[in-house]
């Protein structure tokens, strides 16, 4: 809901006396919303950080990646309870950070504005860019890009060609550096945190990212997260899902028939990706297990379309 001012009729907004009452609450001076609705969700949030920016404002960063259909991009930090300001450039309009947003200093050009549900936005790439600028960390604006490519909002050749064309903007070496290692296939930024410590810390190089594999009669076997082809590892982040009982089932059922196939699994949870020293152990020790497996599966096809065909079909759409 987009918050009101006062209207001293009471049809457009709450008159002077109900907008200090207890029916409706102050987003920023001088704008309400009911008391009913909540800030919790973070479109809300989106929503009224931009309420009190002027015309040319423009929401970017994780925000815009969120309302152009970024799940992952939730605005909380990395410990999912700090709540993450919502990024929005000024664009020459005089706006102060504060009240959940916070003013970039970039401007965004108008080539690289669009609207979404009345709300200006930057266009994925640049918003993407501003994140990772955000982040600074190149690991950390890896997995943001991760989290693009699974939202299918962009890929990394287009990264690539946005970063190539953009050489005057601002960490520009540093985002490339950050997309050469991101990867598209990952399926949550867990994962890819898990991907990015077998691939840079592990010395592994990189993983084959969710792709089927099948017993030699061609049946179905899994879809491991990371897959090592040469080594014979299965790497799997096992996400707050893979606690119940029923699923926790499926899972022991499942690694049996991996191991039956000759593979070995490393299986890590979110407290492991904080003691990297730890999964690479892990690693190696499958590594060792595997050498001596007789190895019974294959590779199923690659998926179809590749990320690049179904941006640029729906892009031809």
């Amino acid at each position: 809901m987009r918050p009101v001012r006062v209207d001293v009729t009471g049809l457009a907004g709450p008159t002077r006396g109900q907008s200090r009452g207890p029916g409706w609450r102050a987003t920023s001076p001088g704008l309400f919303v009911p008391t009913s609705t909540t800030d919790a969700l973070v479109e809300q949030r989106i929503v009224e950080a931009h309420a009190r920016a002027r015309e040319r404002a423009v929401v970017t960063g994780w925000a815009a990646l969120r309302l152009h259909g970024g799940a992952f991009f939730d605005g909380l930090a990395r410990d999912g309870r700090t709540r993450v300001p919502v990024p929005i450039a000024a664009n020459g309009e005089r706006l102060a950070s504060g009240f959940g947003a916070v003013v970039v200093e970039d401007r965004i050009p108008l080539d690289e504005v669009t609207i979404i549900h009345g709300i200006r936005c930057a266009k994925v790439e640049r918003a993407l860019y501003d994140e990772m600028q955000r982040i600074g960390e190149v690991r950390e604006m890896a997995v943001a890009a991760g989290a693009a490519y699974a939202a299918r909002l962009t890929s990394i050749r287009r990264m690539r060609l946005y970063a190539a064309t953009r050489r005057w903007y601002r960490d520009v070496r540093t985002v490339k550096a950050a997309v050469e290692m991101s990867c598209e296939g990952c399926r949550s930024p867990q994962e890819d945190r898990f991907r990015i410590i077998w691939e840079y810390t592990a010395g592994w190089g990189r993983p084959l990212v969710n792709r089927t594999l099948l017993d030699l009669h061609g049946r179905f076997i899994a879809t491991p997260d990371l897959f090592d082809p040469v080594r014979g590892v299965i790497g799997e982040y096992a996400g707050a899902d893979h606690r119940d009982g029923d699923r926790h089932a499926k899972d022991v059922e499942r690694a049996a028939d991996l191991r039956a196939a000759g593979l070995e699994i490393v299986e890590t949870v979110g407290r492991d990706l904080r003691d990297e020293s730890r999964v690479v152990r892990r690693m190696e020790q499958a590594a060792a297990r595997a050498a001596h497996l007789e190895r019974r599966w294959q590779l199923a096809p690659p998926e179809t379309p590749t990320l690049d065909e179904y941006l640029d079909a729906r892009d031809a759409a």
